[in-house]
């Protein structure tokens, strides 16, 4: 057991390492070659902070392991706004401009209604991934071009975004090794906190599901939770909200499209009765805070953290 614990605490650790080092490789590459920092922000740094995620649905998928693969993304949209969001509004309170996230929050409803119409067979097949990423290239097609040569708010969330990186390598080999070394740890954290977790699982007697709605998916939330923590200290509330937005869109359209992709993948019922639910129901939440109050309060952020936790006990115990 406690070696167990040992691997998953090892893999986290990779995995936020290797996200980090990822996403500043794949900054300076973008200064090499002149890529805007719009397109930085909404590409790099919004959907960067999501490749743990990916490594560990992709490695959960090619190894047959569908509830985890499915499960670390449901679980990572939940936690990313309730427990995220919760931290960083309890730090600091929140007020954004709701033009700068409109499109982006609608995109996140969207998103999770059309991830539980596809799922509504139980099961995500190769069809259902040409969707999710058809779904996903018209969103940064139609995210770039509104942005493109306005200065509208949301495109400044963005900007904003992608200078909230520092310490960026300027020189090739340097960015490239920080690339090749990202890769690498995020390959080798993903096998490392799976063989974990599935061992955790089998010790106490749950379900795979449950492991990765829980265990996995606050593992590879660890880049964003670091990002928005820190735009919550700066008082830069657009950004961390920006932040989980992108992630969110880019956790349900891209990697279970590409999940999918290579493995069909059956949804276990738990997720189809109640966690996709939950998280349509965080997402609306969301969208009614910024829409309303144009504020996260403390009292809101404590209210989505002990929702969080409430949603914790309710995977281990009532499921």
């Amino acid at each position: 057991m406690a070696m167990d614990l040992l691997f998953v605490l090892i893999g986290v650790a990779l995995l936020t390492g290797g996200g980090e080092v990822l996403i500043r490789g794949a900054l300076g590459a973008a200064k090499r070659l002149n890529v805007s920092p719009l397109l930085s922000g909404l590409v790099i740094v919004g959907f960067g902070t999501s490749s743990p995620e990916l490594v560990v649905s992709i490695d959960a998928a090619i190894n047959n392991q569908p509830d985890i693969a499915i499960g670390n993304v449901v679980g990572s949209n939940i936690g990313n706004i309730l427990l995220i969001l919760g931290l960083c509004a309890m730090i600091s309170p929140m007020a954004v401009k709701p033009l700068a996230l409109r499109r982006d929050a609608i995109t996140v409803v969207g998103a999770s209604v059309l991830f539980m119409v596809l799922v509504a067979g139980s099961a995500l097949a190769r069809p259902d991934a040409f969707i999710l990423l058809l779904s996903l290239a018209a969103y940064l097609v139609w995210a770039y071009w509104t942005e493109r040569g306005h200065n509208l708010p949301s495109g400044e969330v963005y900007l904003a975004e992608a200078e909230e990186i520092t310490a960026v390598p300027q020189s090739v080999w340097v960015t490239t090794g920080a690339v090749l070394l990202g890769l690498v740890l995020l390959i080798g954290g993903a096998r490392i906190l799976l063989h974990g977790a599935v061992s955790i699982a089998e010790d106490f007697g749950v379900s795979e599901a449950v492991i990765g709605l829980t265990l996995v998916a606050v593992g590879t939330s660890l880049p964003e939770l670091a990002i928005s923590v820190i735009a919550a200290f700066r008082r830069h509330a657009d950004v961390a909200v920006g932040n989980i937005l992108g992630s969110n869109i880019f956790n349900l359209l891209g990697i279970l499209g590409i999940s999918a992709l290579l493995q069909p993948l059956p949804v276990a019922a738990r997720i189809v009765q109640f966690d996709q639910w939950v998280m349509l129901g965080t997402a609306v939440l969301l969208l009614v805070f910024l829409y309303t109050g144009r504020r996260l309060s403390r009292l809101e952020g404590g209210i989505l953290f002990s929702a969080y936790i409430g949603y914790i006990l309710l995977s281990f115990y009532a499921f």
